[in-house]
């Protein structure tokens, strides 16, 4: 079995390179065992927290080099005819923290009756249909994770904020990380 334990991001790599398609699910696993697209046994043991993206090239113990493309799945796609109606509904589906591919006016979400009745209600055309599900990878892309998910320890803030509403951060986390004061 090849063992892919590192992700080199986006580089070049040999045109006729094995590849690993993936769905969105999957990619978001730190350990998966797959199938390359030449047939290939593999095993993907990668930092957890970090989503595989379009393009990114895995390498395997013994150098080999796999590149991830992005499974063709159910999503649904929402498009707006008016840039405020689209930034209002990418903002309240922000606030969700819903996995969200965002295009020139147009949107994609996984299938979800709940938001995609919000979606509509905010203005915007939804449709159920195929296609790879490339989300945002959101401002912690780098760091931690905050997709949905269940946490183990307590989560404190300590700064200030200069607007007029309030935060209330008690969720918990399984990871240690510090705020410092921001003014």
């Amino acid at each position: 079995m090849l063992r892919l334990t590192k992700n080199h991001g986006q580089i070049p790599i040999a045109a006729d390179a094995d590849t690993l398609i993936l769905n969105f699910q999957d990619r978001t696993r730190g350990r998966l065992r797959v199938v390359t697209k030449s047939g290939q046994d593999a095993g993907i043991f990668l930092e957890r927290g970090k989503v595989l993206q379009e393009g990114d090239v895995l390498q395997s113990e013994c150098g080999q080099q796999v590149r991830i493309v992005c499974e063709t799945e159910e999503v649904a796609e929402a498009k707006a005819t008016d840039w405020q109606t689209f930034a209002r509904c990418c903002y309240h589906l922000g606030n969700r923290h819903v996995p969200l591919q965002v295009g020139d006016k147009w949107l994609r979400i996984k299938p979800d009756h709940v938001l995609e009745e919000m979606v509509e209600l905010l203005g915007l055309t939804v449709k159920r249909t195929s296609a790879a599900f490339c989300p945002e990878q959101g401002a912690y892309a780098g760091g931690h994770s905050h997709g949905h998910h269940s946490h183990d320890h307590d989560h404190d803030h300590d700064h200030d904020h200069d607007h007029d509403h309030d935060h209330d951060h008690d969720h918990d986390h399984d990871h240690s990380h510090s705020h410092g004061v921001h003014k």
